[in-house]
């Protein structure tokens, strides 16, 4: 089983028989609880109806009980919150205008949106073979999206509130929220050439907005504020002392950043330039959680992170403020600021790619260009997905799995657009084929060869070197295009 199975076992155990001070104290386990309090009161529901499952699930002291009664629950648990999910999919569908014409209802944008989300491969994995509670909390995100799109901007910042204080992961995409919401709401009315009309910002909708997050804030972290445990509980919502990268790198700029440190170190090696005494054996492979120094380039900080992810979402803020283009406009922003965050995080899990994955295909089905862009990242940053699911019976259902995805966003993408031209040019294609014969060489080559026992990390190393690549393109090639329009747009005007 994922160690995640064990680590909400533990958080149901905790928040049940514990009080509330010990929370975020409590540390039996080594998967100790360092979700958001919204997260925690969660757990303390479900564990109420997990004593009937099975009791001793909810012991503290029993380190990785997994009974047959403890995995059905957790299954069942992740089925059932995911209704949610469902809910603001019918939501974010109702929101797309219909005003492409289609003779079938399965080349409808609706319906191939509804199958893009609902059916998402990564999502599929993460949550319901891999295990986590991913659904309900995408479910909260796409239904403020869907409330923002229908100018329910008072719902969709409360329902964004909450989802922070589930899940903080989602503060990558707050930076959209906030101006889009300040633009749009706090600001009533725009000047003929689009540009703001100060003297129509509207106190009201600020203090309203304010008031939200305040209250909500207060729901979440006030009994620990008052108990003087708001320090221990950032403490534990921001663990920077786990290293730059997770165990598995995920397909960003540190996983090339980190191969070129280790490239140029065997090259330094080889031409007597280091000092191999000196370094480190397996410093940034070896598959741990920890903090690490680079051999030849510069050591990254979290402060380095912040500030390289601070600059990465800078223009797409500013083409948000002066140029919103409506809900279409806030879609980029929010899909950009995620994947400006995922390529530049500190300590970026190779799951967070769902961020930008599922807002992306809101935008896949009104745009031939967003739809290559689409297909890019979705099936590069699924196919980093591959190493969660590393058992042998895992292997050909994770495959399966990935090509009735894949095929079907291929061919009904291509369907809706095909009066235009081809979504994707030769060498992108070239890249997606190259997935191919990499996952035979990791998943069948590689272990039957004598480097599995000296080099077991190369597999992992190559999945993510190679996907690094697919997902920095679709980054930069998303950006190009939200910059371009904008642009285009400035010209017409003028």
């Amino acid at each position: 089983y994922s160690t995640d199975f064990e680590v909400h076992r533990n958080w149901l155990a905790i928040t049940h028989n514990l009080p509330l001070s010990q929370w975020y104290y409590e540390a039996t386990s080594e998967w100790t609880l360092d979700y958001p309090p919204f997260f925690a009161w969660f757990e303390y529901a479900l564990s109420h109806i997990a004593k009937y499952f099975d009791p001793q699930m909810l012991v503290v002291e029993n380190l990785n009980y997994a009974s047959r009664a403890t995995v059905f629950f957790q299954r069942l648990s992740v089925i059932c919150t995911d209704t949610l999910f469902i809910c603001a999919v019918h939501e974010c569908c109702r929101c797309i205008n219909g005003k492409r014409a289609a003779k079938d209802i399965l080349e409808k944008p609706t319906f191939i949106l509804a199958v893009l989300l609902l059916w998402n491969f990564g999502l599929l994995i993460v949550d319901h073979i891999h295990f986590q509670y991913n659904g309900f909390l995408f479910g909260l995100m796409l239904l403020s999206v869907a409330r923002l799109c229908q100018k329910r901007y008072l719902e969709g910042a409360l329902l964004f509130a909450v989802l922070l204080h589930f899940k903080h992961i989602y503060m990558y995409v707050a930076p959209a929220y906030g101006v889009y919401l300040l633009r749009s709401y706090c600001f009533t009315a725009n000047n003929a050439d689009g540009s703001l009309k100060w003297r129509s910002f509207s106190f009201l909708h600020v203090t309203l907005l304010g008031l939200i997050v305040c209250l909500v804030s207060a729901l979440s972290l006030g009994p620990f504020l008052v108990l003087g445990q708001l320090p221990q509980v950032i403490a534990r919502l921001f663990p920077f002392k786990r290293g730059l990268c997770h165990a598995y790198w995920a397909p960003n700029f540190w996983a090339l950043y980190n191969a070129m440190d280790k490239a140029l170190t065997i090259l330094g090696l080889k031409c007597n330039f280091l000092d191999g005494n000196k370094i480190p054996k397996a410093s940034m492979t070896g598959g741990l959680v920890q903090e690490f120094q680079h051999t030849v380039l510069p050591s990254v900080t979290p402060l380095a992170t912040l500030i390289c992810t601070f600059i990465a979402i800078l223009p797409s803020v500013f083409c948000l403020w002066f140029k919103p283009q409506g809900p279409r406009g806030f879609l980029q922003c929010l899909v950009l600021c995620a994947l400006s965050s995922f390529m530049f995080g500190w300590h970026v899990h190779e799951k967070a790619i769902l961020l930008a994955i599922l807002p992306l295909s809101l935008l896949s089905i009104q745009r031939a260009k967003d739809a290559g862009i689409y297909l890019i990242l979705a099936t590069t940053g699924h196919f980093s997905l591959f190493p969660l699911l590393f058992t042998p019976p895992e292997l050909p259902i994770k495959i399966l799995l990935m090509l009735l995805f894949t095929v079907y966003s291929f061919s009904s993408l291509k369907s809706l657009f095909r009066r235009e031209k081809p979504l994707l040019n030769w060498l992108e294609t070239i890249y997606l084929i190259q997935l191919v014969p990499l996952e035979i060489f990791c998943e069948i080559v590689f272990p039957l060869t004598p480097w599995k026992q000296h080099f077991p990390f190369v597999p992992l190393l190559l999945t993510s070197v190679y996907c690094a690549l697919g997902v920095t393109y679709a980054w930069l090639k998303l950006y190009i295009s939200v910059l371009t329009e904008r642009v285009s747009v400035r010209q017409k005007a003028e």
